[in-house]
Formats: C-alpha cells, sequence, structure tokens
C-alpha cells in the first residue's frame, strides 16, 4: 500500500469524464494523492459537459478537481487539452490561470525527442456538425452501460465469480467500433511519422495502448492514456522512459473524501476569469 508520494515528470491522464455515473473518481483521488509530478497533462474529458448537471457531482468528483489545485498550489505545471466532452472550455483556449495552461494540443519536448499530445476527437466526425446530438445520445447510453455493469459486477464478486467489461464485449463484437478504433490509430500514427514527431499522445478512444510502429517513411511511439472510467489507466515519464500504468486499488491508500461546497466551486470552475502568463519551466513546450 503507497503511503509516501512519489516524485515523478510527467503523468498524462485522459478520459475521467467527472459528473458521470461511471467515472472512478475516488480511484483516482488515492493515485493523485500518491504522486508529486513535475508536470501533468490532463488530455481531454476531465470534466463531461455533455452529461454536467449540478444533481451529480458528488464529493468524490469535486475531490479530484481539489487534488489538482493541490498540486498546482504545490508547484505542479498543469496542461488542459481539451477534449470533446469539455469542449464548452475551449474558448479559453492558450490562456492560463496560475500553474495551469489551457489549450487544444501540445507540442512537447523532452531530451530532443518531440511529443505530439492531443485528445483526438478532430478524427472523430460524429463529434463535429449534427452528428454530435448522436454523440452526445450514445455517450448518455454508455454512462448507463457502465452503471449497469457495476451492478452485474458487484453481483458476481459476491459469488466469487471474476467481473467483466459489457462495454469491451460491444466494442469488441461491433466491426464498426473495432474499424473506428484502428483508423484511429492510424491516422494518428501517419500524421506523426509524416510531420517528424517521435512520440504521438493521444485519448478519447478508451483504449490505453503503447507501441512503436516503423514504417518505409519513418517511425513514432504511439501512446494512448486510456481512461477512469474502465481501465483506470495512465502514462508516466520517469527516468527517460514512458510506462503504461494501470490502478491496483491494493496498493494505495483508500482515501478520505471530505464535504464540499459544489454550487459554488462548479460556477467558478466552468467560468474562470482570471489568466496569466505561462511559463513551462524546464520542459520545453508549445501550443501549436
Amino acid at each position: 500500500m503507497i503511503l509516501e508520494k512519489r516524485n515523478t515528470e510527467i503523468v498524462v491522464l485522459s478520459d475521467i469524464h467527472l459528473g458521470t455515473y461511471g467515472c472512478h473518481a475516488r480511484e483516482l483521488v488515492a493515485f493523485l494523492k500518491s504522486i508529486n509530478p513535475r508536470l501533468l497533462i490532463l488530455n481531454g474529458d476531465i470534466i463531461d459537459g455533455w452529461a454536467f448537471s449540478k444533481k451529480y457531482f458528488p464529493n468524490a468528483h469535486m475531490a479530484v478537481l481539489s487534488e489538482f489545485f493541490r498540486m498546482m498550489k504545490q508547484g505542479t505545471k498543469i496542461i488542459y487539452i481539451t477534449g470533446n466532452h469539455d469542449e464548452f472550455l475551449r474558448k479559453y483556449s492558450d490562456l492560463t490561470m496560475g500553474n495551469l495552461f489551457l489549450t487544444d494540443k501540445y507540442l512537447l519536448e523532452i531530451d530532443g525527442k518531440k511529443h505530439w499530445i492531443f485528445h483526438g476527437d478532430i478524427f472523430d466526425h460524429t463529434t463535429k456538425g449534427g452528428a454530435r446530438v448522436i454523440a452526445r445520445i450514445g455517450g448518455i447510453g454508455y454512462d448507463w452501460l457502465i452503471l449497469l455493469n457495476r451492478g452485474i459486477n458487484r453481483i458476481l464478486e459476491s459469488f466469487g465469480k471474476q467481473k467483466v467489461s459489457l462495454s469491451k464485449r460491444i466494442k469488441n463484437s461491433v466491426k464498426k467500433a473495432v474499424k473506428f478504433i484502428a483508423d484511429f490509430e492510424e491516422k494518428a500514427i501517419e500524421l506523426a511519422i509524416d510531420h517528424g514527431y517521435d512520440f504521438v499522445i493521444c485519448g478519447h478512444i478508451h483504449m490505453p495502448v503503447d507501441r512503436e510502429v516503423v514504417t518505409q517513411q519513418g517511425k513514432t511511439r504511439y501512446l494512448n492514456s486510456g481512461d477512469w472510467i474502465e481501465n483506470l489507466s495512465w502514462l508516466e515519464y520517469q527516468n527517460g522512459e514512458w510506462q503504461l500504468c494501470f490502478f491496483d486499488k491494493e496498493n494505495y491508500q483508500q482515501p478520505e473524501i471530505e464535504a464540499y461546497n459544489t454550487a459554488v466551486n462548479l460556477e467558478e470552475l466552468i467560468s474562470p476569469t482570471s489568466f496569466s502568463a505561462f511559463s513551462a519551466g524546464n520542459f520545453s513546450g508549445t501550443q501549436s
């Protein structure tokens, strides 16, 4: 069980979906309390604006935001890259608030290696135009499927059976879903190689991946941080290496969740008004 904080260089999280029933906020709080990163990259869909409601934003979800603010206060720089579910923040892109920098995409150079970091919804036509309404309806259905899945897993655990993931089974069995994920990864990899990026880091599809791709045009390493709905996964950079990690509750201390006045804090969160200039410190990065 982890009791002391680990000093880490970079941590990448995506697809947390705060404000939905599927979000594993309590587990995320336990993880956040265990680390002290120099740079935290939030790669989209952190707050689910599609499903946002003051009627459902429990204390555990607010505790996640509180941990982010605690980190910034202690010196952690946070890059918040917007996704399709938190696109309401895009009107504030390229602005900062203390150690928080808000953008749509980010280029980061580490030890001479170029990292292209973006959420990935740019490749998803279902999040654009008229198809957005259908996508939102699908998002609500996905949220309820996850909630149903949790109930089924509780029953299975009570009988000593192994957990199942309904959404993963559906994704793996529906040809269109499988093709979409393959096309998504192929586009990200192709563009990264064309632009000479050594690494491309995405979220959006909730599929944690770490693989190196070599083609006739060049090579790149494709990383996807997964999500905190099904996989409870993240990316971590330490000692010159990237690692794809997964949460195991047996290794973390159960966090105490405090009560928050969400009515006030959420209004401040959704309508930020105070921004200042951003400095990336020891990391070299741009928003283009």
